[in-house]
Order: C-alpha cells, then structure tokens, then sequence
C-alpha cells in the first residue's frame, strides 16, 4: 500500500505571494485558507507552506526568532489552527518548513549565546577564535556573499553563519541544541501538520575540524562569490546521516508523516540521503530536471541515471520549480511550459509543483527599487536575485489580480500579463494550461501506471523523449517533443490498439500505419 506522499503531488505555496486576505498587500495564511477550494479542485494532494514563523525577515522568514508561533504578518496561531483543520477538511495534507541550520540573530537561544562565554547555550551555535592574525578563523564563504564569520566585539569570537550575519548556525553536535530542535517538529505534528520540507537540510553538519573549503579552480570574476571554493566542508559532510536519521525518528513517532530535504547534489550523492536502511529522509528533494540542459538526450540521462542510483525500495521525486529558481516557463519558454508539467506529473515518484506553474506563469519584471531579496541587495546584477519568481498568484484580471485590494500596493509588483495570466481567465478556456493541468493531475490518480508504475525509457527521435510506465498489465507511453520541430514516433507492433489519454495541444494526435505524429512542443500519453 502506497503512502500519500508517494502517490500523490506536493504543492509549494510562498505565502507572500499567494493571497492576501487583509488587505496589506502581503498574502498570509487566511487568504490560503480561502483558496483551499482552487487547490482541491486542480488535484494536488499537499501544500507545502514556506515560512510563517516570527522573523525580522532579514531573509524572509528564513531567520526564524521563534519556531513554534506565526509571525503577524501571516496571522495567529489560531489562524495557522483554522487552516490545518480545514487543509485536512479539504482532503489535502500540511507542510511546513522547517529551518535547522541557522535561527535569526534575534532568536532569544543566539541572544543568550553570545551574552558570554560563561552562557550555558554558548555551545548551542558555532563559535571560533580568531586566526593567529586576527582574521576569521577559515575561508568558509557565506552562500549571499563573503565570509561565513562575523566577528563579536563582546565575547571575542567569530560567530559561523552560512547565510546572512542574521542566520548564525546552530551547532547541532551540541545534545541541548538537538533536543530543542527536535521539541519544535513534535509540537508541529502534534498540532496535525504532516510532514516538514528540511531548508538546506545537508548543510546542517560541518567539518568538525574547521579545515578550509579548497578553492574552486573554475572560478572567475564576475561569478557568484560564495562558489570562490568548494563546499567540502561546511555541507553534505558524512556526519550529516546523524542529523537525518535524528529527524526521521522523531518522524516516525507519528503515523504517516513525510520528511523532505532540501538537497541540491547530482543523483549519486544525493540518494545517500534516504539513509542506509532507508531511516534517512523521506524524500530528498531532487533539484537535477531544473540544472538540466532542456534536451531530450540529457533529460533521458538525467532519469536512468537517478533511477539506477536509487536505493531498493526508495520513493523518487521531481521538482521543476520553487522559490530560488527561475520559472519553468521562463527557462525552457512558454512553448514548452506544457511539455514540462507533462514531464513533471508523469515521471516515476512524488512531483512538487510551484505555484503559478499550471498558469505557465512567467518571471516577473523588477525594477532596481522593488528589489527585496536580500541575496539581489548584496550582490547585484549577478542574476541571483529571487524576486521574480516570488511574484504574486494572480486570480482575475482585476487590478492587482484578486491577489490584494485595487488600491493596495503588493509587496512585489504583479507579472505585466496578469489581466491574461490568470486563475479566472483561464478557467474559462478548455484550452488553457491551468484547464490542461487539472486533466493531467486526474489522469494520473486515476491511472496507476502513472502515480506508481515502473519507468522504462523508449527509443525515440532526436529530440524527443519517449518512456513507457507500467504497472501490472496497465501501460502507458508519453511521449514529448522537446524542440519546435514536427517529429514521428514509430509505435511497438505488439501495442494493439492505441489511445491517446492526454495531448498538451487542443486537437488529437494523428496515428497513421502504426506512426504517431507529434507537432512541434506537443506531448502525448498513450495507452494500449
């Protein structure tokens, strides 16, 4: 018997950015609760909520000064108790996230910690003394830019923080960091939520030995300044099996939980994460669709390579989008949006969704003054900045698209085609991507070769990707064209009659002497 979380679709919500219910210009939890019915109604199984804990927001809510509140931007506790209660009326699952590499420098824990030296969570976060020179005490880089250290007047000694000055680490070696830590996920499931996405989860052992990260021989001026060395050290250390095998017991107290880790590592490293015995995570987050070349040869090498390295008897999983990546539509163009949520939803494992995509939402347009990522203020003009994907869900082609009041000014600007691109507008075209989605999430819990089956690359074209899924005596065949050419795909002599259960395009695919015609940026799923 399959879990939700293997069968099913996760789909991650910014709550700046998906409703705002009063009238702040920021979304927050009662504006999600009132579009629980969009979320039942598109088919997705779970939501997964970025951060909603009280935060100066130095990082948006990724320097948390309190796990186990809201932040009143969001709402209360009380609305976070409404939202679980009614999430679960509307048969989908709750997802937080959890940050456990580094709290807020406002975090009353930090706040003790460098009171003194004396103090007895002194140990609960990474302290060094100077270099012999006075200087840090390693090259370890900040991943928004230089040193991870800074430097405390009163106490003397560097403080590690892989982030912003405002995110210092914690140390979780330390027993009394770790139980704390571990208190804050039992009070969240204890309340109903059912599983946490684990922020920069692989980060949150480093060397025990402070050694320096070696340089990076590859880097240049002009390129992201942490990748000045290489991470041997401050991530994916062998250690960190500990921390993942911490968290997953305290899962496991309660039934039919999920943990997921935010892991950004090619296949072979990052499979050894769902732990020896498969006591690890859950589901460590496979980021590689989204630093792949958007070809057809290098996607089906991306998948029989993560499939090979799979351990026996763990779930896999897809992401395409989130929060700190460019939107899919804008990587791989409008054209193929279709052709990548089709991709997404029928893969072997558990897809995640960003919000926006089943629009085919694009990256928003943010002038020099609307900027308000952190990462884009430190080191501009690099492209890192994360604002334009984090715009706002539009929902009508009013002013502000239903996201906030006409006369309110939202935290980011709108997308320019939001009078278009929207929930309404497109719910009403049995063409639109949104309407396309919808029949491919059914089409998937429908069919079990699709939400469960096998994977079983097929010869196909150049430029085409082409897979069978199968479970039992079930099949099905999808077939995408990933390029702006018409293309044939032979059919197997022994497939019998064929239907077509899905096509991104309006029309129904030719079948012609056992040849399929597939039209340019078209994907197709079979079944005999």
């Amino acid at each position: 018997m399959s879990s939700w979380w293997q069968t099913g679709i996760v789909y991650q919500i910014y709550p700046r950015s998906f409703q705002d219910s009063n009238g702040d210009g920021v979304g927050d939890l009662p504006g999600i609760e009132q579009r629980l019915g969009y979320l039942q109604a598109l088919g997705v199984d779970a939501v997964w909520i970025s951060p909603i804990y009280p935060s100066p927001m130095a990082d948006f809510g990724y320097d948390v000064s309190n796990y186990t509140d809201i932040h009143p931007l969001f709402g209360t506790m009380a609305d976070m108790d409404r939202l679980i209660d009614a999430a679960h009326d509307h048969n989908l699952k709750l997802i937080l996230d959890f940050v456990p590499n580094h709290t807020s420098n406002e975090h009353p824990w930090f706040l003790e910690s460098c009171s003194s030296r004396d103090n007895a969570k002194r140990d609960w976060y990474i302290w060094r003394d100077p270099a012999p020179d006075g200087g840090v005490p390693n090259n370890w880089q900040s991943r928004f830019g230089g040193p991870a250290w800074t430097f405390d007047e009163q106490t003397g000694q560097y403080y590690l923080h892989s982030f912003l000055a405002e995110q210092p680490d914690v140390n979780w070696r330390n027993p009394e960091l770790r139980a704390a830590m571990l208190d804050v996920l039992r009070f969240w499931f204890n309340k109903g939520i059912d599983g946490f996405r684990i922020d920069v989860s692989y980060r949150s052992m480093k060397d025990a030995q402070f050694r320096d990260n070696p340089p990076n021989p590859n880097w240049r001026e002009g390129m992201d300044p942490a990748k000045q060395v290489i991470e041997k050290y401050t991530r994916n250390t062998p250690d960190i099996e500990h921390f993942n095998r911490w968290l997953r017991q305290v899962c496991d107290e309660y039934e039919n939980r999920v943990l997921i880790g935010e892991i950004n590592l090619p296949p072979q490293e990052l499979v050894a994460h769902y732990g020896r015995s498969l006591d690890g995570l859950h589901l460590p987050f496979n980021f590689n669709l989204i630093f792949t070349p958007w070809e057809a040869t290098a996607v089906r090498q991306l998948v029989e390579t993560y499939e090979s390295v799979l351990p026996e008897g763990a779930w896999p999983n897809w992401v395409l989008g989130n929060h700190d990546q460019h939107r899919i539509a804008s990587r791989v163009g409008a054209a193929q949006a279709r052709v990548a949520m089709m991709l997404l939803l029928t893969l072997r494992g558990t897809p995640t969704m960003y919000y926006g995509d089943e629009l085919g939402m694009l990256d928003g347009e943010i002038a020099p003054e609307q900027v308000q990522d952190p990462w884009e203020k430190r080191v501009p003009g690099l492209g890192l900045g994360r604002d334009p994907e984090r715009t706002p869900m539009p929902w009508t082609s009013a002013p502000n698209a239903g996201f906030c009041p006409p006369d309110v000014t939202p935290w980011l600007p709108l997308n320019p085609d939001s009078t278009l691109v929207n929930v309404a507008s497109q719910l009403d075209d049995p063409h639109s991507i949104l309407v396309f989605t919808q029949k491919l999430i059914q089409l998937r819990r429908e069919t079990a070769a699709l939400n469960q089956g096998s994977y079983r690359s097929l010869s196909a074209p150049d430029g085409v990707l082409a897979y069978e899924r199968r479970h039992g005596e079930q099949a099905c065949w999808v077939i995408l064209n990933m390029t702006g050419e018409p293309k044939t795909w032979k059919l197997y002599e022994n497939l019998g009659e064929t239907a077509v259960l899905l096509t991104t395009e309006s029309e129904q695919p030719n079948i012609t002497q056992n040849t399929l015609s597939v039209r340019p940026n078209e994907g197709i799923v079979l079944m005999s």
